[in-house]
C-alpha cells in the first residue's frame, strides 16, 4: 500500500479507536462483563492489558482499546449504558477517551532547555501524540527557542512576593482547554492550592532517583554522598514536595571521578528521556493512579 494510503488508513482507524481505563475492587467476572458489554454494543477489542494488585481482596486495573464505528453518534450512549450496566455493579472508577482527540499540554520551564527541547522535537516529529498549547516560563530566556516551533511563549515572572498573582495569571493562560501541565525543569514549587486544581494532571521531572535526594540541588547531594548511580524521576505533583505518584525512572552509573558538573551533564540526558516517556504515556492514557502509586500499561 502506498505511504499516502497507509496514512489515510491509519487516520480512519484512529477515528474509531477508543481507550478505556478502569480500576475497581478485584472480584470474579470483571473482564467477562466488560468484554460482553463491548461486544453487545458493536465494539471490537483490539488490545487489553490488566493487573491485579494484592490478588486477595485487592484492586483490579485494566486498559482496553477498542474500535467503535461512528463514535460521534454512538459513544455517548455507550458511556451512559456502561455506567448503569457494568460500572455501578463492580464499583468502578473509569474513564474513556477517543484516540483521535489529542490532549493539550502546557509546558512550564525556567532557564534550562533540555527537557523542553526533547518534548518539542518529539512533538514536531509526530512521536508525541499531543498538542503543545503553550510554554509558560518564569524567565524570558527560552522565548527564542520556542517561537520557531509556532508555539505561544508566555513570560510570567515569579517571586516570593508575587507567587499568588503569578499562579493566577498561569491559570488564566491555561484556562479550561489544557489537559495536562508538564514541569520541564520548572524551578518553582507550586502552591497546594494550584496542585489541588489539577490532580494527577501535573507531571514533574525531578533530577534524582526518588525517594533519594528530595528537594533542591540533588546532584550536589548525590556527589556529597558519593553515589555510584544517579537517576531521574517523573512523577505527578502533589502537595508533598517530590512525593507524588511515580510514573517513570531511569539511572546511569557514575564514578568517583565525576564531579557535580559531570553529574549534571550525565543527568540531563536521563531527565529528558524519562520526562518524555512519562508525558507520552500520560497522553496515550496508559496510567492509572491508586493512592500514591501508578499502574503503567505498556
Amino acid at each position: 500500500m502506498p505511504a499516502s494510503n497507509q496514512s489515510k488508513a491509519a487516520r480512519r482507524s484512529n477515528e474509531k479507536r477508543v481507550r478505556m481505563l478502569i480500576s475497581c475492587p478485584d472480584q470474579p467476572g470483571i473482564v467477562a462483563a466488560v468484554s460482553r458489554f463491548l461486544h453487545e454494543h458493536g465494539a471490537n477489542i483490539v488490545q487489553s492489558d490488566q493487573y491485579t494488585m494484592n490478588p486477595e481482596g485487592g484492586m483490579f486495573f485494566i486498559r482496553i482499546e477498542f474500535d467503535l464505528n461512528d463514535p460521534d453518534r454512538r459513544l455517548e450512549s455507550l458511556q451512559l449504558d456502561f455506567e448503569e450496566v457494568v460500572a455501578q455493579k463492580f464499583r468502578m472508577e473509569w474513564t474513556i477517551h477517543r484516540a483521535s482527540v489529542k490532549k493539550r499540554l502546557a509546558v512550564f520551564v525556567s532557564k534550562e532547555d533540555h527537557c523542553l527541547l526533547e518534548l518539542l522535537w518529539q512533538w514536531q516529529a509526530g512521536d508525541l501524540d499531543a498538542d503543545i498549547a503553550m510554554v509558560i516560563s518564569n524567565h524570558p530566556d527560552l522565548k527564542d527557542r520556542v517561537e520557531p516551533f509556532g508555539i505561544p511563549f508566555h513570560h510570567v515572572p515569579v517571586t516570593a512576593a508575587t507567587k499568588e498573582e503569578a499562579e493566577r495569571r498561569q491559570k488564566e493562560l491555561i484556562g479550561d482547554d489544557v489537559d495536562a501541565i508538564v514541569l520541564a525543569r520548572y524551578m518553582q514549587i507550586l502552591s497546594p492550592k494550584f496542585c489541588e486544581q489539577f490532580p494527577n494532571k501535573v507531571i514533574n521531572i525531578h533530577h534524582s532517583f526518588l525517594p533519594a535526594f528530595v528537594g533542591g540541588k540533588p546532584y550536589a547531594q548525590a556527589y556529597n554522598r558519593g553515589v555510584k548511580i544517579i537517576g531521574a524521576t517523573a512523577h505527578y505533583v502533589t502537595e508533598e514536595l517530590d512525593g507524588g505518584p511515580i510514573i517513570e525512572q531511569d539511572v546511569q552509573r557514575v564514578s568517583h571521578r565525576d564531579d557535580v558538573d559531570s553529574l549534571k551533564r550525565i543527568g540531563r540526558h536521563i531527565e529528558r528521556i524519562v520526562l518524555a516517556r512519562a508525558v507520552s504515556w500520560h497522553v496515550e492514557d496508559r496510567i492509572l493512579v491508586h493512592n500514591n502509586k501508578t499502574v503503567v500499561f505498556s
